[in-house]
C-alpha cells in the first residue's frame, strides 16, 4: 500500500508530460493542415507521419518540415 501512495507523484508527472506532448502533437498537424508546401503532396505525407509515427514525427516535423513550405514575404 505505501509503494502505491509514493508512487503518486510520478504518475501525475507522466500525465502533464502526455497532456503536453498531446498539445505538442495537435499543434503540428494543426500547422501541417493550415501550411502550403511547395510540393502539394507533402501535406499528405506529413499528415501520414503524424498520425502514423506519433512517437517522434512532431519532432521530424519540427526539425525538417519548414524546409518544404511556400513562404510569402
Amino acid at each position: 500500500m505505501m509503494f502505491i501512495q509514493n508512487m503518486g507523484g510520478g504518475f501525475i508527472i507522466l500525465f502533464l508530460l502526455s497532456i503536453l506532448y498531446f498539445i505538442f502533437w495537435v499543434y503540428c498537424l494543426v500547422d501541417v493542415i493550415r501550411s502550403e508546401f511547395k510540393d502539394p503532396n507533402m501535406k499528405l505525407i506529413w499528415v501520414l507521419i503524424l498520425v502514423f509515427a506519433q512517437g517522434i514525427g512532431p519532432i521530424i516535423y519540427l526539425i525538417i518540415g519548414n524546409s518544404g513550405k511556400k513562404f510569402s514575404y
